[in-house]
């Protein structure tokens, strides 16, 4: 479950303005302004320019690029998130992770490839770049923030 950290961080965003609900889905690409509620299915290319929330029956299937993320469903496939993804407790997460933080709820599944830079430049990749494309950065002494709740 998210923490009053967590909530802040995600309140300071902009409206939520679209809901794909219960039910529905949805195949080719999503972009919204602002944030995203998914409840239902999307396979294809999601992206925002806030936050994007997966509710504990949404799936996704496909690329994500958002500014943050709070997943309680299930995901397979990349997200590009800029800022911060929280994968609360019963979520799953299959694929590739790009991020500046990332908190894991205990519970929550956790199986792919996870990459964290803290200088926000998640969202400049160019489309169809994977991490493991990428050349790997130098060593740092600063590590970007990962937290795992339990």
């Amino acid at each position: 479950m998210l923490g009053k950290k967590d909530m802040d961080d995600f309140e300071k965003s902009g409206d939520l303005n679209t809901i794909i609900g219960k039910g529905s889905t949805v195949e080719g690409a999503v972009k919204v302004q602002s944030s995203l509620r998914v409840d239902g299915r999307i396979k294809g290319q999601v992206s925002t320019t806030d936050s994007l929330v997966i509710g504990k029956e949404g799936e996704i299937e496909g690329e994500i690029r958002v500014k943050n993320a709070i997943v309680g469903g299930k995901i397979k496939g990349k997200i590009f998130a800029s800022g911060k993804v929280v994968l609360e407790a019963k979520s799953s997460f299959y694929g590739e992770l790009k991020t500046s933080k990332l908190v894991i709820d205990e519970g929550a599944i956790f199986e792919g490839v996870c990459s964290m830079t803290d200088d926000g430049k998640v969202l400049a990749l160019p489309e169809g770049t994977t991490i493991s494309d990428r050349p790997r950065p130098p060593e740092r002494l600063g590590r970007p923030e990962v937290q795992i709740n339990r």
